[in-house]
């Protein structure tokens, strides 16, 4: 059986991969992550050596030993009665939240795509991404991490050529309807430098701009490549970044990316130990560089 770990209100991608393994003759479960709460039950049992953890819902009931292979897509914060009273949302948070850890640690020694505190820590460092990136042979913009407004402008004048973009770390919200907050790509101005006193309170990384030809979504999946190429460049909004682009509807097409390209990102996968990730390319638009 294959785990497939998402959350209750994802959709569409999950459904399509769950629907090919059944095609393929191969026994899946979805697990919604934010339903490990008040929703199912759980026993985890010990007798001498063995240990024994099974999860119980309307729908199933499953013990970690028939689980042959993990698709780490999605993990959500678990479900919170409405009715519990806020005193005790933080000891129920927490132990939910170690309880469903350990049932996923019983399932370290079978296959996940992707290892889930593996891809957490590479998820979760840009500042990593970039370096290893970089080390593999991919181009990658100039960049500054920082929560001084004095080292931006710094930054601006000598690195950047007065040519930068600004981005946050993290992302303001998670939805899958694609109409919630959110903050893209941004250039930024000369004036602009002059208020960043907020700064300070949002650190964000800073790039130098690169003029890209069109923007390239790259899918890897342990060997293979499957690429997007993006046209937005008849949106307004979407010319820095194509998911602003509400003015019009950016058009996609297959693309292949150059040989030595894809064997730079074998060796940046190899590096970061993950079998499955989905990043964005910006060919220069003056020359054949393609900025990670």
């Amino acid at each position: 059986m294959v785990l497939c770990i998402t959350h209750s209100n994802d959709f569409y991608t999950v459904d399509i991969v769950i629907n090919r393994l059944k095609e393929s003759g191969i026994k899946v479960l979805r697990f919604n992550s934010d339903d490990f709460s008040y929703k199912i039950n759980f026993e985890y049992h010990k007798h001498s050596e063995n240990q024994v953890l099974k999860l119980i819902t309307p729908d199933f009931e499953i013990t970690s030993d028939e689980i042959q292979a993990v698709w780490y897509r999605k993990l959500w914060n678990v479900a919170v009665p409405e009715n519990l009273e806020d005193d005790y949302k933080k000891i129920y948070n927490q132990e939910y939240l170690t309880m469903r850890s350990i049932f996923f640690d019983s399932l370290k020694n079978v296959p996940w795509i992707n290892p889930i505190d593996i891809d957490h820590k590479i998820s979760d460092n840009k500042f990593e991404q970039l370096k290893l990136a970089s080390q593999s042979g991919l181009s990658v913009p100039k960049s500054l991490f920082t929560n001084n407004s004095q080292s931006v402008k710094d930054f601006f004048y000598t690195e950047c050529n007065q040519q930068m973009i600004a981005k946050l770390h993290g992302a303001l919200s998670r939805s899958m309807s694609g109409n919630t907050p959110f903050f893209p790509t941004t250039i930024i101005q000369e004036a602009d430098l002059e208020n960043l006193d907020s700064l300070i309170y949002c650190p964000m990384i800073f790039q130098e701009k690169i003029e890209k030809q069109y923007e390239l979504r790259v899918i890897y999946v342990d060997g293979e490549f499957f690429t997007g190429k993006i046209n937005a460049a008849d949106s307004v909004a979407g010319s820095t970044d194509w998911r602003a682009a509400v003015d019009t509807r950016p058009s996609w097409e297959n693309y292949d990316l150059p040989l030595v390209v894809c064997e730079s990102i074998k060796t940046m996968m190899k590096k970061m130990n993950l079998f499955f990730w989905c990043f964005g390319y910006n060919p220069q638009k003056k020359t054949d560089t393609i900025y990670f």
